[in-house]
């Protein structure tokens, strides 16, 4: 039997997590969902970010028209796997899957609040909630740790904080960060710990409600609907924020750092490998940090990439990037995801020789992760 590692799984937070895990000073301004005349409203920093279609944020296990027609609230939305540790391993082994690697569904949101200390106390919460939850399914789910960016020194303290607890890996916004790009070096006490404790800093897509500050934002504006914003969302955000690792010479200062690219598919790690090395090629005069490397050998050695389940292009991608480098995840429970994620991934992988099936199943996610 394989080992098998679902590399992108999500819990839904309780409502109360925050009410119940931030320090004292802070509890008033807790995260929180609140009705108000009827429809539910997501509170994060005493701004509302979503209302009336928090059923959205989760929903894998419900009709997709229900989600924003039926008026269900954010719990008909969450279903126990998504939020309860015993009901994970229990799911988990329906699925035949070995080990679920959790981020966080609210907890990876943007915070609308120019406090940076509360920030931070989300961020802390969240983490010492998912302690827990890891606790409740011991060596069947990763934690995955939430920094608040906006804070270097406190970020780097609660990172390390969850590295002795056994998180698996750093979750990483895939933007630019207070007019900085992560790969500066402003960042590096962050992948500094990254690289000395062998965790991966991991490339999640964040959602952004504001049509204007998302990816495509000029296109968003226009509301061209979920399957563009879904579709396009994620290679949006992840392909200018591995590309700017690579130019800024980060795996050139951290030539151990893991980099995982994740709920953006495998399929665009080739593309980008050639487009960066077409233009090195010529134009690496103009670096303002010269690199000895070409963009595509630091993808190589640096980068791993999570295939969607259905993907067609992951033979390709071992062979283009590396059999060690593709890794599958099925964004579960989100509204995007689907119940059959490992069934697809399965057949997806059917034609290919038993090692490369075993690798991309969970052999590469068991070295990168440290399972």
């Amino acid at each position: 039997m394989s080992f098998v590692v679902d590399c992108d799984s999500h819990v839904m937070e309780p409502a109360d997590l925050w009410q119940r895990y931030l320090e004292r000073e802070f509890r008033d301004r807790a995260i929180r969902i609140e009705r108000r005349e009827g429809i539910e409203h997501l509170i994060i920093g005493e701004e509302s970010v979503l209302s009336g279609v928090l059923a959205g944020l989760g929903g894998a296990h419900r009709d997709r028209g229900d989600l924003f027609t039926s008026g269900l609230s954010y719990a008909d939305g969450c279903e126990p796997a998504s939020y309860e540790p015993q009901a994970r391993t229990a799911l988990l082994d329906a699925w035949a899957v070995d080990v679920g690697v959790l981020f966080p569904t609210i907890g990876i949101l943007p915070f609308p609040t120019e406090d940076v200390a509360l920030a931070s106390a989300y961020c802390r919460a969240y983490n010492r909630w998912q302690m827990e939850f890891h606790q409740g399914a011991p060596g069947r789910v990763a934690p995955i740790a939430t920094i608040n960016w906006r804070d270097i020194e406190t970020a780097a303290a609660e990172l390390a904080t969850c590295i002795r607890a056994g998180f698996k890996g750093l979750f990483v916004p895939p933007e630019v960060i207070d007019d900085r790009r992560p790969g500066e070096a402003h960042f590096d006490p962050i992948w500094r710990l990254c690289e000395e404790a062998g965790i991966p800093a991991c490339l999640h897509v964040v959602v952004r409600f504001s049509g204007a500050s998302g990816s495509f934002g000029s296109w968003h504006a226009t509301k061209p609907g979920t399957v563009f914003s879904f579709g396009m969302g994620a290679t949006g955000q992840l392909i200018p924020a591995m590309a700017a690792m690579v130019t800024d010479g980060l795996f050139e200062r951290f030539p151990r750092l893991k980099m995982v690219s994740v709920e953006a598919g495998c399929g665009y790690a080739a593309y980008l490998m050639d487009r960066l090395d077409e233009k090195f090629d010529i134009l690496r005069a103009l670096l303002p940090t010269p690199l000895p490397l070409k963009p595509s050998d630091y993808i190589r050695r640096n980068c791993w990439f999570v295939a969607e389940p259905e993907e067609r292009t992951i033979g390709a991608m071992l062979d283009l990037v590396g059999e060690d480098k593709i890794l599958w995840g099925s964004d579960y429970p989100h509204i995007d995801s689907t119940l059959e994620a490992p069934k697809l991934i399965r057949q997806s992988l059917a034609g290919l020789s038993p090692e490369r099936q075993a690798a991309v199943l969970g052999e590469n996610a068991r070295k990168v992760f440290a399972l």
